[in-house]
């Protein structure tokens, strides 16, 4: 069962697979992540926790927050784990520097709004 009390906290493991993606890709290439396994491999982890997060989020909370598009979160993360083979790697290079970005200050208020409620 979801509870709107683990909201905070799949919000916190999205920021922070967001850092991480960030920080795995800072001063990197398409090329880069199109060549280097151990990067793709992270990179692609860090997309499906941000995914599987999402989908444990509660339906209140995502219905509250229409602006974030949390079917297409979601949706991602089961063609990361399902239709692996589907995967292109300029596709995750769109995710990661136009995506992610925009979706991380979303994530951030989100945080500290339930945050001051719980206060």
């Amino acid at each position: 069962m979801r509870e709107p009390i683990r909201d905070i906290s799949r919000l916190q493991h999205i920021l922070e697979q967001i850092d991480n993606t960030q920080c795995f890709t800072s001063g990197k290439s398409l090329s880069d992540l199109d060549n280097d396994l151990l990067l793709r491999y992270a990179v692609v982890k860090c997309l499906e926790i941000i995914g599987e997060a999402a989908y444990m989020l509660t339906n209140e909370f995502k219905e509250a927050h229409p602006e974030t598009p949390w079917r297409q979160i979601i949706n991602m993360r089961h063609v990361l784990v399902h239709g692996y083979y589907n995967i292109t790697m300029p596709i995750v290079w769109t995710i990661i520097n136009t995506d992610l970005p925009a979706l991380r200050p979303q994530i951030e208020q989100y945080i500290e709004e339930l945050t001051n409620n719980q206060a």
